[in-house]
């Protein structure tokens, strides 16, 4: 008898086990894409504020973002300037090390700011503007001229830049004016008196220093407070067209400035390729980003920053992070300010008080329009303009008053907040802990 080899007791696959294998994995893999989406959809709700606790993110958001960025910045202009500062026999730390103890500076007044009710800056709006002004006055007498602008001036052996305070103090004193004609901002004379010849009088003292890059910041704040402060829509147009004639008066004033717009556009006079190489700057800007590539040469590792990109460790920035670090990094930047945007833009939409709803979109405007203007400078999107991109680049006047601003929006965003979820809360000193103290007792 021929024996008969047994079967395992174990059950073989057929053809239709197998098809029902691979219906559940082309499920599994088809459900996949949909919790991505669902995750990517929660994570954009919980950014832009509809989540369940609209509010909870967006101050750390805030404060995140700004500390990340004044941390690049501190390391950037470590890489971008010790080259530099050994060719002229400075230590190759100095000027990091400057940038650090402002950023410190910043971070302190921005906390203190922070923990503290804005509105006591309207009761002190007028004085701060008038202090502008005189600074601005001090700057045309006895003011330091660097590359041909005129913006510094040295009080007590410090040297600072009004035209930065400026900044933070017109979008103050803006805010509060239009804030006590909130119900007069239909009438052409309310609108103008006196926002129009304070603003205009800040741009024609910061104009005689030849920098037209802060004076069109400056119109864009003044330009951001009254559309938030609730102007009617006619009445910005006109504004904006009053300002582009006179932002086009400013260029055609400069033979500098028609110069640097035709070479932009590709088209220099031969008197302007005689006088100067106005893409020289653009230019090498671009052979850093394009050096960099994908992920950079390496921290430090720059090649544009040996004395061939003017201005690296300020204006011009933005190319070294693109050399040293990237595209990587770069969009890591452009993310950080994005985030920041963001999340100043849910402070600005919730805000119920004109003052700080007025306040909070004109520092948004301020930081975001700048850092646009100075990645676009620099990407050769725009003409070159010298504005320093917020946080990052080098000057203590500029990063302590950036903080400022963001200390500014941090106390709106805190007083968003119930109690119990502010930062700093203490149970015991509630209010509500205290009404139970106060009935036990």
């Amino acid at each position: 008898m021929v024996s008969t080899p047994t079967r395992s007791r174990g059950k073989e696959p057929d053809a239709g086990d197998s098809g029902s294998q691979r219906t559940s994995v082309q499920r599994t893999k088809a459900k996949q894409p949909v919790r991505l989406r669902g995750h990517v959809r929660k994570f954009w709700e919980a950014l832009e504020g509809r989540s369940k606790a609209p509010n909870s993110s967006t101050y750390y958001l805030i404060l995140g973002c700004a500390m990340a960025l004044t941390a690049i910045g501190v390391m950037m202009v470590l890489s971008a300037s010790s080259v530099e500062a050994i060719s002229e026999g400075k230590s190759p730390y100095a000027d990091a090390l400057k940038q650090a103890a402002f950023g410190v500076m910043g971070l302190i007044a921005m906390y203190v700011i922070s923990r503290t009710n804005v509105n006591w800056m309207k009761r002190l709006s007028w004085w701060g503007f008038g202090i502008v002004v005189v600074l601005l006055v001090l700057v045309q007498v006895i003011g330091n001229s660097v590359n041909g602008n005129r913006n510094w001036v040295d009080i007590g052996g410090i040297t600072i830049q009004p035209s930065e305070i400026a900044k933070l103090a017109l979008c103050v004193w803006i805010a509060a004016v239009l804030a006590r004609k909130e119900k007069y901002l239909t009438s052409w004379w309310h609108v103008i008196i006196p926002v129009i010849p304070g603003a205009g009088l800040v741009i024609v003292l910061v104009m005689l220093g030849n920098d037209l890059g802060t004076v069109i910041v400056i119109a864009a704040i003044m330009v951001a407070a009254l559309y938030f402060a609730g102007v009617p829509a006619r009445m910005l147009a006109i504004v904006g067209l009053i300002g582009a004639a006179g932002a086009t008066a400013g260029t055609l004033s400069s033979a500098n400035r028609i110069c640097r717009i035709t070479s932009w556009l590709g088209n220099p006079s031969a008197t302007c390729t005689e006088q100067f190489d106005f893409d020289f700057q653009s230019t090498n800007g671009m052979y850093g980003l394009a050096q960099g590539s994908w992920t950079g040469l390496g921290l430090g590792q720059s090649r544009q920053k040996y004395n061939w990109l003017p201005e690296a460790h300020n204006d011009f920035i933005f190319a070294i992070i693109g050399e040293e670090l990237g595209l990587v990094g770069t969009l890591v930047v452009l993310v950080l300010f994005a985030i920041l945007g963001i999340a100043i833009f849910r402070v600005v939409v919730r805000q119920t008080d004109p003052f700080q709803r007025t306040l909070a979109g004109g520092i948004m405007v301020w930081l975001l329009g700048q850092a646009s203007m100075n990645m676009g400078v620099v990407t050769q999107l725009l003409p070159v303009i010298g504005v320093p991109l917020p946080f990052i680049s080098y000057g203590g006047s500029a990063l302590v008053m950036s903080l400022c601003g963001v200390g500014v929006v941090l106390s709106l965003a805190r007083g968003q907040l119930p109690p119990q979820q502010r930062p700093g809360f203490i149970p015991g000193r509630s209010p509500k802990a205290a009404r139970k103290r106060t009935r036990t007792s």
